[in-house]
């Protein structure tokens, strides 16, 4: 088999027995690998209406078929499980050396489920798995784990993907990380911390056989050439910090937890101004000539790695202006392993409530809009789950619940995952893309904001057209985060089906039209939508928060556009009959028998 090595490897945490399986062609022509693949695995694996925090729910790593291939941006492996926060699917993707290192493991998939009697971490080292005692490694971060391992093994060549403090103590939006990088939404590291799994620690020995060697060089060739063209010119020149401005811009920045759409002080926060005042250097992630990755310098002098989410959610989303302060919270989420979207946007929600007068405790402790010292301290509470962290720590649906009076209005969540920083009142197709993700409010499944930045329609209206745009997004994203392919080379596609079915046809040397490829990618989102259904979806799941739909735009260039409940509502409905869904979003039988689902 070429670009796959056939075999997933299952571990049982609970009788530490390690059983090897075969992976047919079949499956993984029909769903791929990365996402494809773990989302398959996931419903064969995770009982009907399993506790996403108990033994029984899997904990999926899985590469795919470009991954160790010389083709730029490949680097990057999936974990799916059962979202803690959501209770729906969790899809994540990590990326750099971790993701080589897995596939040269021999397995396109490793499937751990139980619970281990006490702490531990997994070696897989060139084919050979063990079990080892990790209760020393408790409390530190991934970086500092992954130094202990190879200093403890004498093996420098060891790649690691572990969790932090806030995993171990099952924060409901914990990351996995490895090589500075993070899995990091939907709370797979809290997942991975209720295994009492501490970390995974690889060296593998297996090279990706392709099928055409030098058809694939070739392609490689091209591919790289066009990736350090003017399409990718953004991400290499300043990285996604420069996002920020251009939101403020257009009215598009959610700032105070969204109560506003602009941040009076975002020059201070720009990726322009944090260039110019914080740059340390620029990096990139294995395999990848794009190397979009920023470090800008810290309070504490050390190097830190910003992207725009975290810009946004640890910024203008708690109104924090200092980029020494930001930066220093950035840091703080990455050693603890927190997603810093649901961190910031949780920390939001409880200053508003302590402003409002909802949370007494908050309000003693000092957590208020753009107050740095109380904003540093709670980050460390909710790792430790101490004091108010304990509550925050549950994210902002829970939270929320817990708290009532009101407060789940502005808890800015869809199916209990954080939104990111998009503005949906003047992001009309963002909205929909946000509303109706499988895995809760998601920038990444579904490029919706890009129709809206296009100029190809309204951004400011919704309309029935739009259903259409999102159901074909989420497909063309399903597709690259499947084969694998980085989301910042999207663009540098003429034919993006046609030129990925050539690809996926080199490597592995299966015929491929663009017609079957475009399949697989709505395959793979039908098969997240039944793993959902499953689990207890119902359509009122699609939706906004309140906020969005009873509060009109406060000020910016958008200032008094709305999102009516009914505009949403039309939306909605026409990606349904795009998806040939029924009207209240169910799979319909015929629906499955035409994508081949069983």
């Amino acid at each position: 088999m070429y670009g796959f090595h056939g075999h997933l490897l299952h571990v049982d945490l609970t009788s530490a027995k390690f059983t090897w399986h075969n992976l047919d062609e079949a499956r993984l022509q029909a769903c791929l690998g990365g996402i494809g693949l773990g989302t398959s695995l996931l419903y064969e694996y995770a009982p009907a209406r399993a506790d996403p925090l108990g033994p029984e729910n899997p904990l999926i790593f899985a590469s795919a078929p470009l991954v160790g291939t010389s083709l730029t941006t490949t680097a990057k492996y999936a974990v799916v499980t059962k979202s803690p926060l959501t209770g729906f699917i969790a899809d994540s993707l990590s990326s750099s050396y971790f993701a080589l290192e897995l596939k040269k493991s021999g397995v396109d998939a490793l499937v751990i489920t139980g619970q281990s009697p006490s702490w531990v971490y997994l070696a897989f080292d060139r084919g050979k798995v063990i079990l080892r005692e990790a209760t020393h490694l408790l409390g530190k971060s991934a970086r500092d784990t992954e130094s202990c391992l190879r200093a403890e093994s004498g093996n420098d060549d060891w790649r690691v993907a572990a969790i932090g403090m806030a995993g171990e103590n099952g924060v409901r939006f914990a990351t996995i990380s490895n090589d500075g990088r993070h899995a990091g939404r939907g709370g797979v590291g809290a997942v991975m911390g209720a295994k009492r799994l501490k970390a995974i620690a690889i060296r593998g020995a297996v090279d990706t056989a392709v099928a055409d060697p030098s058809g694939v060089a070739a392609l490689a060739l091209a591919m790289q050439h066009k990736s350090i063209g003017t399409l990718t010119a953004k991400y290499r020149q300043i990285g996604t910090v420069a996002n920020l401005a251009v939101f403020n811009r257009l009215g598009s920045l959610p700032t105070r937890n969204f109560q506003r759409s602009t941040f009076a002080h975002a020059e201070a926060l720009s990726g322009e101004h944090l260039t110019e005042n914080n740059f340390s250097r620029r990096n990139g992630c294995a395999a990848c000539t794009i190397r979009c990755e920023r470090l800008f310098k810290s309070l504490a002098g050390a190097e830190q790695r910003l992207e725009y989410e975290t810009l946004f959610a640890l910024g203008p989303m708690c109104e924090i202006d200092e980029p020494g302060i930001l930066l220093e919270a950035a840091r703080l989420c990455d050693d603890y392993g927190m997603d810093s979207i649901s961190t910031g946007a949780t920390i939001a929600w409880a200053m508003e409530c302590a402003e409002k007068g909802l949370l007494p405790q908050a309000d003693l402790f000092g957590l208020r809009f753009g107050r740095a010292e109380a904003f540093l301290k709670i980050i460390p509470m909710i790792a430790r789950r101490s004091g108010l962290g304990e509550l925050l720590a549950e994210g902002s649906k829970r939270a929320s619940g817990l708290i009532g009076k009101d407060a789940e209005d502005w808890a800015m969540h869809v199916k209990g995952l954080e939104l990111p920083g998009y503005e949906p009142r003047s992001l009309k197709t963002m909205a929909l893309g946000l509303a109706v993700s499988p895995r809760g409010a998601c920038h990444n499944r579904s490029g919706a904001y890009e129709f809206d930045f296009s100029g190809e329609v309204d951004r400011l209206h919704g309309d029935a057209g739009r259903g259409s745009m999102v159901a074909a997004s989420e497909d063309f994203a399903a597709v690259l985060d499947s084969l694998i392919v980085c989301k910042f080379l999207r663009k540098c596609f003429t034919d993006f089906y046609a030129e990925a079915a050539e690809l996926l046809g080199r490597v592995t040397g299966w015929p491929c039209s663009s017609v079957e490829l475009r399949q697989a990618g709505e395959r793979i989102n039908v098969q997240k939508k039944l793993f959902n259904i499953r689990e207890g979806w119902q359509p009122e799941d699609d939706w906004l928060p309140p906020r969005l739909l009873h509060e009109k735009l406060a000020d910016g260039v958008a200032q008094g556009v709305e999102l009516p409940a009914a505009e949403l509502r039309e939306m909605i409905q026409s990606y349904y009959l795009a998806r040939g869904w029924d009207d209240r979003g169910f799979v319909p039988d015929d629906k499955l028998r035409q994508l081949r689902i069983a």
